[in-house]
């Protein structure tokens, strides 16, 4: 359950968490045309806080409304700005924070009309994603029956609410058959992402993962693959199949809620030794080092707040 902060930013204003409401005709409610993004705050070592890379977060978010075609009547800096505003009236060291961008109330049908654009930013305490023990034993995966979305559906590239109900439909799978999470290919057949996360598999200390091409840029996948580099490992961006996941030596997750998450048993294959692999424990340690401000070379990617 999500617990309750005491405000949430709407349309410009902080609004007591429980007032922060929309109409059942809301327009993205009925059709899915809404963006969001999923943000962490962490507190660091000195005692300050910081976003991880909280401006790049709202420029893919604006950039996710344009792929929709919708107006935003806020830049990437104004709701930058908002969201730090949100964790002080919070009094948040450390959270989760959801931007979404919705069309509201008006006309009904598929074209939204003149409806107006709304935007919230809300923030809450959250853990591990998948919980505590996943970080170090590693989580149980299947393959889900359901396909990726081609590139030419659903515009992969937008993090549109609509296109997570082909999440929803692949988790809600893999939950009711005993487990964690699940692996979607696309439609050639070849591994794409998780049900909201990125996938990394190791071969040799050699550091595999599919394309951007197909599936959604991961601001943490792209903070692994350079994370990796300065660590000296060589990274691959090329396609992969399910029975070479099988046959890997690690493979993990990685996302803002993920962070990063080792696979212990895909399809009810052991990977490797059935637990958080040397390569994955050594980039999830840099990782939380680097957001917890203790790791200066990464400083760019931190916005630090104090509250």
């Amino acid at each position: 359950m999500v617990q309750k902060s005491d405000t949430i930013w709407f349309d410009g204003k902080q609004v007591p968490w429980d007032e922060a409401n929309v109409h059942v005709l809301t327009h993205t409610l009925h059709y899915g045309a809404g963006v969001f993004e999923g943000i962490r705050a962490y507190e660091c070592a000195d005692g300050t806080s910081e976003v991880f890379r909280l401006e790049d977060h709202m420029v893919r978010l604006i950039n996710s409304a344009k792929i929709l075609g919708l107006k935003v009547p806020y830049t990437a800096e104004d709701l930058t700005e908002a969201a730090v505003e949100t964790l002080k009236v919070n009094k948040l060291p450390g959270a989760y924070i959801r931007p979404l961008i919705f069309v509201g109330a008006g006309a009904m049908g598929v074209h939204p009309g003149q409806n107006p654009i709304q935007v919230i930013i809300a923030t809450w305490p959250w853990g591990a994603y998948l919980g505590e023990d996943a970080l170090e034993k590693g989580i149980r995966v299947k393959c889900s029956t359901f396909s990726r979305h081609h590139v030419n559906v659903m515009m992969t590239k937008s993090k549109a609410c609509g296109n997570y109900v082909n999440s929803v439909l692949a988790k809600t799978e893999a939950v009711a058959d005993g487990y964690d999470e699940a692996i979607l290919l696309d439609t050639t057949g070849h591994v794409s992402e998780g049900s909201g996360e990125n996938i990394f598999m190791v071969v040799n200390d050699v550091i595999y993962t599919p394309h951007a091409d197909g599936v959604l840029g991961g601001l943490t996948r792209d903070s692994m693959i350079a994370l990796a580099g300065d660590l000296g490992y060589e990274v691959r961006e090329e396609p992969i199949t399910r029975d070479m996941l099988y046959c890997a030596d690690e493979v993990f997750f990685t996302g803002t809620a993920a962070e990063l998450t080792p696979i212990r048993e895909i399809d009810r294959r052991v990977i490797g030794e059935g637990k958080a692999g040397p390569v994955a424990q050594l980039m999830q340690s840099e990782f939380f080092r680097i957001v917890k401000g203790e790791n200066p070379d990464y400083e760019h990617w931190l916005h630090r707040y104090s509250l």
